[in-house]
């Protein structure tokens, strides 16, 4: 029976280190004292039949290996069956134990103390902290003794050590002082900087650091006394949300500093910094969850945070709702709270989509439009109007959500006319967020017609134009912008708007020209000025009195110089002013002012530089509109060589007359040219960069390219020189790429035309004949094409004899 017990016996309370201690007596030791079976001194001692005294815990797990095992029941020490289990405390014995245990505790936290000295070395700190230890762990009221006997200061003076494993232990010896032990967390935070000290931990280098002292951070927490105070430490918050996102801790500290979080939740403001800090899910808890005041307090800190796109998104999927149904509420101090909350989420187009799945649009359009005695103050109006514009940004299928009675939509001519006449009624702020709205519901295609037609129907096109001499550069931005956005369905009617009032577009001019880098005002003042109609001379002539084209010119010299500084709005102001610039060109038959202009500032030689401009397809495609237009213009403008009269002989005897020989004439206009002058392609060199554009991706840049090559082959030229002028710039082959591949229809009209141009050419015409595929293409459109166009397929056909040279289906044309 004896041989069955090892003598290792454990009852789990005490560690090896704590039998260590166990065995550190002061006074000498009786045997009378140590249990027989543990071999420690006793704390609940009893008695059995035989009086052999045991610790309780240990003879009564004897007893139950006793019976599991089937075998008898016998004294340990004695092996004699005994007739009774029963136990009789000795609590004579026991106070003895209690009274013995008590001197030697007080004896060894003396020695402690003693020990507990910066000066003192680090065995004696480590020893007399794992003292402190033991003593807490055996018993709570010896955390008590602690705290009298003046041991926590001390303790927290050990966190200045230089010895990482005195700052460590230290840390360790705090948490198990506070632990359970409300007076003493509140005696560890009363010493100094305690916890400053401690949080200056959490951002130490050792890990083993890290986790002692978020251990003893999250212990401190359980207080909520303390909660503010630790709260309260500027970073403290900051920190511990950074741990619970960093892959590089163990996870045992990300639980701890966790936990920590969910404990300093019972304090307002601590959710305030942790909403700062990135940890919402507290922050929006309370708004779902909490009292009538803690939502008004959390929605009003909601509307102050700067939130990231991706933070946007998830609170308006958790508390989106919430928010709008707040913004129904009667109380007016809860509803501003929603709106401020609700126009710092709605920025992003994410968040914003998931805010009109929710049903914002609905409330947001009541708040702006009831007027009386339930209507909003002015200042909750411009929130309001700020939240609209932000979300019409983000959908385009505004025509289908209702709004309004009647399935009424923001595009409703309705709530239209009632934002237009807002936009009359009230002051600068709201009436530039209406703008964006307007400008946001006709970025769409869907929706701009319903806004266009609303606009011509009210009657507001002139008081629109008028924001543009607006004092508020926001408001001009979103007048000129909304203009920019009216201006393909509306061009005539702005044009004319502009037009009557010379301080308007003046006004426009004025802002494009600014030299002061490039704005987003600037790119929409020039968009707007581009997309008036093109061939409206009174306007182009009231932009060249105004000197709109010298000052856009310069402006281009100086971007292609170098000599302004690019950003994103670079390519849209650059757009802009090369298609204001452009104007001037459709204009040139009517207006000679225009021709000087060209002429003076070298047009189509910037227009030809321009062509290389990769990258930018706006650019490229207007550059050669224009360099077309100002070629056609060529056969006028080229100075034709002045024969001298024949002689008496020559008069009467033709045949004594001999004509002059010229040299220096344009092989194609036969006359003096220049690309400054007359505006000649052949002189400035810009057959070859237009032949390079027939292969560009785009095909808008493929068919303004085309068209200016095809003035090359115009009547009114030297037929035959164009084309070997386009043989020479290896131009022929393009252009037959270009019907062959017949990406749209303008491209393949343009392209018959050019190539029936070119077949007239006895040499090309008969290489060509025996392509198939030219000839299938030209077969193609003569079967398919528009009339006019069928008509020039057929006579290219006849020029590869694909249609016999006698009086076909069509008359002739010239």
């Amino acid at each position: 029976m004896a041989g069955s017990w090892d003598g290792s016996y454990d009852p789990g309370s005490q560690s090896d280190e704590s039998h260590h201690f166990e065995r550190q007596h002061l006074e000498p030791i009786y045997d009378s004292f140590v249990c027989p079976l543990t071999k420690q001194v006793m704390r609940d001692p009893v008695t059995l039949e035989n009086g052999q005294t045991f610790e309780r815990e240990a003879i009564e797990k004897w007893f139950k290996e006793c019976r599991d095992s089937g075998r008898k029941l016998v004294c340990p020490l004695t092996l004699k069956e005994l007739r009774s289990t029963d136990l009789n405390p000795s609590m004579a014995l026991r106070h003895t134990i209690e009274e013995w245990t008590a001197r030697n505790e007080a004896v060894q936290l003396d020695i402690s103390r003693r020990s507990l000295s910066l000066g003192s070395p680090e065995a004696d700190i480590m020893l007399a902290l794992k003292n402190v230890q033991y003593l807490c762990l055996k018993s709570r009221s010896n955390k008590h003794i602690v705290r009298n006997a003046d041991l926590i200061p001390m303790i927290v003076d050990m966190l200045k050590s230089s010895s990482r494993r005195v700052r460590c232990r230290a840390l360790e010896t705090l948490r198990i002082v506070a632990e359970e032990d409300a007076e003493n967390k509140v005696e560890i935070m009363v010493e100094g900087d305690t916890i400053r000290t401690i949080v200056k931990f959490l951002s130490h280098e050792l890990s083993k650091e890290r986790e002692e002292a978020v251990s003893l951070l999250y212990e401190l927490s359980k207080s909520e006394a303390l909660c503010e105070k630790i709260g309260a430490l500027n970073g403290a918050i900051l920190i511990l949300v950074g741990m619970t996102s960093s892959k590089s801790e163990n996870l045992l500290t990300v639980e701890k500093a966790d936990k920590t979080l969910e404990n300093l939740e019972k304090c307002e403001n601590n959710i305030r910094q942790m909403a700062e800090s990135g940890r919402l899910h507290p922050l929006l808890t309370q708004i779902l969850e909490g009292s009538p005041e803690t939502k008004l307090s959390m929605a009003t800190y909601l509307g102050e945070l700067v939130l990231s796109n991706e933070m946007q998104v998830h609170v308006a999927s958790t508390v989106g709702l919430a928010l709008i149904n707040m913004m129904r509420s009667g109380n007016l101090q809860l509803r501003e709270a929603a709106l401020k909350a609700l126009n710092q989420i709605s920025s992003f187009e994410g968040s914003a989509r998931v805010l009109i799945e929710e049903g914002i649009l609905p409330p947001l359009i009541k708040d702006l439009l009831t007027v009386g005695a339930h209507q909003l103050p002015m200042r909750l109006k411009e929130i309001s109007a700020t939240i609209l514009a932000n979300v019409v940004q983000s959908c385009s299928d505004l025509d289908s959500i209702p709004v309004g009675p009647g399935h009424q939509t923001l595009v409703s001519e309705d709530i239209v006319h009632n934002l237009l006449h807002l936009i009359s009624n009230t002051g600068p702020a709201i009436e530039c967020k209406l703008l964006q709205v307007l400008v946001g519901l006709t970025n769409s295609p869907t929706t701009v017609l319903n806004v266009v037609a609303a606009i011509k129907s009210s009657g507001a096109t002139i008081s629109l134009v008028q924001f543009v001499e607006a004092r508020q550069k926001e408001l001009r931005v979103a007048s000129i912008r909304l203009l920019q956005n009216l201006s393909p369905h509306m061009g005539q009617e702005l044009a004319d708007a502009l037009r009557g009032t010379a301080s308007q577009l003046g006004s426009l001019i004025e802002v494009v020209s600014e030299n002061i880098g490039i704005t987003e005002e600037q790119a929409a003042a020039a968009g707007l000025l581009a997309d008036l109609p093109e061939r409206d001379l009174g306007l182009t002539r009231q932009m060249l009195d105004e000197g709109a084209f010298q000052m856009v010119h310069s402006r281009l010299v100086r971007i292609r110089q170098g000599g302004t500084r690019g950003n994103r709005y670079m390519t849209p102001y650059l757009d802009g002013l090369v298609r204001v610039l452009a104007r001037v060109t459709f204009v040139l038959a009517d207006e000679p002012d225009a021709v000087a202009f060209c002429r003076e500032n070298n047009l189509a030689a910037l227009f030809t530089d321009l062509l290389q401009s990769n990258g930018l397809d706006k650019v490229q495609m207007v550059s050669a509109m224009s360099l077309e237009n100002l070629s056609q213009e060529s056969k006028n403008l080229t100075k034709l060589p002045e024969l001298p009269p024949p002689g008496f002989c020559g008069s009467v005897f033709p045949c004594f007359s001999k004509q002059p020989v010229i040299t220096g004439l344009c092989r194609l206009h036969r006359g003096t040219c220049s690309i400054k002058d007359s505006f000649c392609l052949l002189e400035g060199e810009a057959v070859e960069r237009l032949v390079s554009l027939l292969d560009h991706q785009n095909e808008l840049v493929v068919e303004a390219a085309l068209a200016a090559i095809s003035t090359l082959l115009e009547d009114g030229v030297d037929i035959e020189q164009g084309v070997s002028i386009l043989c020479e710039a290896e131009g022929v082959k393009p252009i037959l790429d270009v019907l062959l591949e017949k990406r749209t229809e303008n491209l393949r009209r343009r392209a018959v035309w050019a190539v029936e141009r070119i077949l007239r050419t006895e040499e090309i015409a008969y290489e060509i004949s025996g392509d198939p595929n030219v000839s299938t293409a030209l077969v193609e459109a003569f079967q398919h094409s528009d009339y006019r166009t069928r008509q020039i397929a057929e006579r290219a056909l006849k020029h590869v004899d694909k249609i016999p040279n006698f009086s076909g289906i069509f008359p002739n044309i010239g």
